[in-house]
């Protein structure tokens, strides 16, 4: 994992994807954190294991995200998003299967979001992101922005710094990484077909069982 300040620069992106951006990264005081854990995590935990003391408030009801799946990224997120609720912006259950319904869904949001799929195979995955998704006609984001799986075990795929093929979102599809030929993750333009595979980007495993998968649902959190 990259220490903070690492992700602290401008990202010039080569090709077409040109578009800087300056990303400060600021750590809140503890007062902003929650006092405690999720309930069902309170005076479970061993004198050796690291407190988990970042569980977020949900302000909607998550049909993909357990307890567990809400810890782990919790502690993964970048400091700036801990002490916020997550609050659902766009869900395939309740606003349909689109991805101009999902862009159009985020066009006033100005903060980091987290997307979350369930493939066929009932395995969640999906991605971080440091901007909501958007159409562009360049790459964009930033170093904060990380895949992750859950087969069954978290696993996070940090920013390699490669390439700056973050994010790219089309009318026809969404783009999560790129590099060696393939994208980290894709979506088509009716949230139904995605593909994952490894790419420089996030130097990232497959992170669905299927590399081609089908989704069963899909989520996106405002996580700030």
């Amino acid at each position: 994992m990259r220490p903070i300040h690492e992700n602290i620069r401008v990202l010039y992106f080569a090709n077409k994807c040109l578009e800087p951006y300056v990303q400060i990264i600021t750590v809140k005081d503890a007062v902003t954190r929650r006092q405690s854990v999720c309930s069902s995590e309170e005076g479970n935990h061993s004198d050796d294991e690291e407190p988990e003391d970042l569980c977020p408030v949900l302000r909607d009801h998550s049909q993909l995200l357990s307890d567990h799946h809400i810890q782990s990224l919790a502690n993964h997120m970048p400091a700036r998003t801990q002490g916020y609720p997550w609050n659902l912006v766009y869900s395939t259950a309740i606003h349909g299967t689109s991805l101009k319904t999902l862009y159009r869904q985020m066009a006033h949001i100005d903060c980091p979001v987290l997307l979350v799929i369930k493939d066929m195979d009932n395995k969640v995955f999906g991605a971080f992101c440091s901007h909501p998704f958007r159409v562009s006609n360049y790459c964009y984001g930033t170093g904060e922005t990380f895949l992750y799986s859950f087969n069954p075990e978290y696993k996070a795929y940090r920013w390699s710094g490669e390439n700056s093929y973050i994010v790219r979102g089309h009318l026809d599809s969404l783009q999560i990484g790129g590099g060696g030929g393939h994208f980290g993750l894709w979506l088509d333009s009716d949230l139904y077909h995605g593909a994952s595979y490894a790419c420089h980007t996030f130097n990232n495993q497959p992170l669905s069982t299927q590399q081609d998968f089908k989704v069963q649902d899909l989520e996106v959190w405002t996580v700030q």
